[in-house]
């Protein structure tokens, strides 16, 4: 990219609103996943067709990012078998096995808690990188923001008389295990994207990684009822909030400290929870939900706040 096109995106005016954009298009993922349930009637145990369902959005999303690279003059031959291999790997841990248990969690529970508790992939990663990364090592505030984020998920899943301690693995165990592998796959693709164009990089892991969930899908007796114009538009769009989620994150990446756009990450479920309860009708406003939505921002952004020069 040019010089002009770097400069633009380091304004602070642009940062932050192509950064709450894409937060914005990742949190209306939530209810537009459990809206595409109902219309394709896809029932809580159809997996085969939850597959389907993701394997269509990302795939489709992926070729929508290399046909941007290649109208935008990006390299898109890669380098060597070794190089294809690791874009493969990434494609199965970031796309096909995280959705898999990310779709699966959403059948089983609310929008709301989904999007709350998948904020805990931001407080994995801060812990696996201090123990992978010499220079990004833990501090008395992102242990601070671990605690008080986790706080935020055990808030979430009591009951309103604080007397129960509601938790399944179908639901709220998968949604966090689809966080925890995207942390892992964040790390591996961070490896992989220094020596490749990260929007061709995600381009190819989000075609590969959907792929492999269409095949599960067909090879599970997976099929999708009622494609209707509706149905269709919702797919239209969570193809559009995929690819432009990812290059607008990509590239402000690559023209910015990484502190500076992760900050960002706590609209997410503002926005995932926010955008149930409009459109789902969920309720938000329950003490625990908003407590517990306080909680994980808050934890967000004391684990990605950059500290203060000295």
């Amino acid at each position: 990219m040019s010089s002009a096109t770097a400069q633009f995106f380091t304004r602070r005016s642009v940062v932050f609103a192509c950064a709450t954009l894409a937060c914005l298009l990742w949190g209306s993922a939530y209810p537009s996943i459990k809206s595409g349930y109902a219309l394709m009637h896809i029932l809580s145990g159809d997996i085969p067709g939850k597959l389907l369902f993701a394997g269509y959005r990302f795939f489709f999303a992926g070729l929508v990012l290399l046909v941007f690279c290649a109208l935008s003059g990006r390299k898109l031959r890669l380098q060597s078998w070794q190089q294809a291999g690791e874009v493969c790997l990434l494609g199965l841990l970031q796309t096909s096995l995280q959705y898999v248990f990310f779709y699966i969690g959403l059948a089983y529970t609310t929008g709301v808690k989904g999007s709350i508790m998948n904020g805990t992939g931001t407080f994995f990663s801060v812990l696996m990188a201090h123990f992978i990364y010499h220079n990004d090592r833990l501090s008395v505030a992102r242990v601070i923001g671990c605690l008080v984020g986790f706080g935020g998920v055990m808030v979430v899943n009591l009951s309103p008389d604080l007397l129960d301690f509601h938790f399944s693995l179908a639901g709220e165990g998968s949604v966090v295990l689809a966080a925890f592998i995207l942390s892992v796959g964040g790390i591996y693709g961070k490896r992989i994207s220094q020596k490749m164009d990260s929007i061709t990089l995600t381009g190819y892991q989000l075609t590969f990684g959907g792929a492999v969930l269409l095949a599960a899908g067909w090879l599970g007796g997976g099929h999708l009822e009622a494609f209707t114009l509706a149905s269709g538009s919702l797919m239209a769009y969570m193809v559009f909030l995929s690819a432009v989620a990812f290059a607008l994150w990509t590239i402000l990446l690559k023209f910015n400290r990484v502190g500076m756009i992760s900050v960002f990450n706590f609209l997410i479920p503002i926005f995932g929870a926010a955008l149930s309860a409009i459109f789902l009708g969920e309720r938000i406003f329950e003490w625990k939900n908003l407590l517990a939505l306080i909680l994980v921002c808050g934890g967000i952004w004391l684990v990605t706040k950059e500290p203060k020069a000295a």
